[in-house]
């Protein structure tokens, strides 16, 4: 197993922790995680090595930007990269339901296996997991809280649950 260099810092929706290797970006966890990272044994301490990503984090969090320029190496099965691939094309502002999600990947019956391959995603925020609500518009599951979620949303426009989440749908 390769080495994983992280650091965890303090943003505005709290402690994040960043784990990079030489291919890219492997892990951003929140203080607290529904699915931790797994082989933590191998990872060092290296704040310089995600220094890049730490920016780029903050400055999102803070509405200094929309989109991330990183290298992403996330890992998991061909079903969940496709998956978090599709992710990515939620633009910045909107959101989608998980049976939209599961349209986009050719997979429209594949609602609960999208949600459970969403809630895997080992790159919250730059892989925009958040921007996945339920069909009737309500904020469900995130990995983050769902306060957290309501926080990310909120930051990019997106109304807060008591209002209909589901006007903006794509």
């Amino acid at each position: 197993m390769n080495t994983l260099y992280y650091d965890r810092f303090d943003s505005p929706i709290g402690a994040l922790t960043v784990a990079v290797d030489h291919v890219g970006v492997r892990h951003i966890l929140f203080a607290e995680n529904r699915h931790d990272a797994k082989g933590r044994e191998h990872w060092q301490r290296d704040p310089d090595a995600v220094a890049e990503p730490r920016r780029q984090l903050l400055q999102y969090l803070r509405g200094e930007r929309q989109e991330f320029q990183l290298e992403l190496a996330p890992v998991g099965t061909e079903f969940q990269l496709q998956v978090w691939h599709t992710l990515a094309q939620i633009p910045f502002g909107a959101t989608w339901s998980y049976r939209q999600l599961a349209e986009r990947i050719g997979r429209p019956t594949a609602t609960r296996a999208v949600g459970a391959a969403n809630g895997r995603n080992p790159l919250p925020i730059v892989l925009p997991c958040h921007r996945v609500i339920g069909n009737n518009g309500a904020l469900t599951g995130f990995g983050g809280s769902l306060p957290t979620k309501a926080a990310l949303l909120k930051l990019e426009g997106v109304p807060s649950e008591g209002e209909r989440v589901a006007d903006l749908f794509v």
